[in-house]
C-alpha cells in the first residue's frame, strides 16, 4: 500500500483511498494554496462540495498545480437547496462552472432528503450515462436510506460518505454497504475539530509505540480497513504529514485496540437516522 494504492468501485473506476478534504476550509488564496500542497505531495484525489463553498478555490488549486486531469480524482455534492426537481440539473452544472472542469469523478448526493432523494438519484442516473460523472454515490446514508433509494434505482451508489473515525466506527454500517458493493468513504476522519481523540490515550501509546502522530495512526487504521479517507488540513506539512502512513503497518492487537474505542452514538455532525422519508 502506498499513496497510489486504490479502491475499485462497483462500477470499475478506481478511488485513490487517501485524499484531501476541504470542509470548513474557505473560498480564498488558503485552499488553493492546500489543494496545490496536496497535489505536490502526491495526493491524487480532492473532495469538496456546493455546500463547502470552495469550489472555485479548490478547481484554482487543481490548475495551479499543473497536473493532468486524468490523473486526479474529483468529488464534489449537490447542495441541500439543488435537490428540489428542476434544480439538480442546474446545481450540478454550476459545480463544474466553479470547478472549471469538464467532468467531476465522483458526484453524490450530500443529504437524504424527505421526499427528494429518489427523484434526485434519477437526475444523477442522467448525468453519469452522460459521461460528465465518472461515478455517482451519496454520502450520509444510513440503511433505510438505500432502501427507500433502491426501490426504483436502475444503478446502486458506487460510494457513501459518512462520519467515521475511532469513537463511530460505522461497523454496521460498512457492513451493510459491503453487501450492496458500496465502498464505505470517512468524512472526518479524525474525529473533528470539537473531538477527542488526539487526547486518548489508547492512541497516544499507539502512536508513541511506532513513532508517529495520533493522526497518522487513525489514518492507517482507517485505511486498513479498506475506507476511503479524506483528512482535512490547509497546513502544508501536516498535508505532507498525513500521507506519510505508509512505511509501517498496524497489528491486529492495535487494530482492536482502536476498533474498541467505539463509542456509537459519540457524532459530531447530524445524525442521518433523525431523517425520515
Amino acid at each position: 500500500m502506498d499513496i497510489n494504492s486504490t479502491k475499485k468501485l462497483n462500477n470499475g473506476v478506481e478511488i485513490p483511498l487517501l485524499g484531501l478534504g476541504v470542509l470548513f476550509c474557505k473560498d480564498n488564496e488558503e485552499t488553493v494554496n492546500a489543494v496545490r500542497w496536496a497535489i505536490e505531495a502526491g495526493y491524487r484525489h480532492i473532495d469538496t462540495a456546493a455546500a463547502y463553498g470552495n469550489e472555485k478555490s479548490v478547481g484554482l488549486g487543481i490548475r495551479q498545480s499543473g497536473i493532468d486531469r486524468k490523473k486526479l480524482f474529483v468529488t464534489t455534492k449537490l447542495a441541500l437547496e439543488d435537490m428540489d426537481p428542476g434544480k439538480q440539473m442546474k446545481g450540478f452544472e454550476k459545480s463544474l462552472q466553479s470547478l472549471q472542469l469538464d467532468y467531476v469523478d465522483l458526484y453524490l448526493i450530500h443529504w437524504p432528503m424527505p421526499g427528494k432523494t429518489r427523484d434526485c438519484w434519477k437526475v444523477f442516473e442522467e448525468i453519469y450515462k452522460s459521461g460528465r460523472a465518472r461515478a455517482i454515490g451519496v454520502s450520509n446514508f444510513a440503511e433505510n436510506h438505500f432502501v427507500e433509494l433502491l426501490r426504483d434505482a436502475k444503478i446502486v451508489p458506487a460510494v457513501d460518505q459518512i462520519e467515521l473515525h475511532p469513537h463511530l466506527s460505522q461497523q454496521k454500517l460498512m457492513e451493510y454497504c459491503k453487501k450492496l458493493g458500496v465502498a464505505v468513504e470517512a468524512w472526518s476522519p479524525l474525529g473533528g475539530k470539537d473531538g477527542t481523540l488526539f487526547d486518548d490515550p489508547v492512541l497516544k501509546k499507539i502512536a508513541k509505540q511506532h513513532a508517529k502522530t495520533v493522526a497518522q495512526v487513525i489514518i492507517r487504521w482507517e485505511l486498513q480497513r479498506g475506507i476511503v479517507t479524506i483528512p482535512k488540513s490547509t497546513h502544508q506539512a501536516r498535508i505532507i504529514a498525513n500521507a506519510d502512513v505508509y512505511k509501517f503497518e498496524l497489528p491486529a492487537e492495535d487494530m482492536k485496540a482502536i476498533n474498541d474505542l467505539d463509542r456509537d452514538p459519540m457524532r459530531h455532525g447530524r445524525d442521518p437516522k433523525d431523517i425520515e422519508f
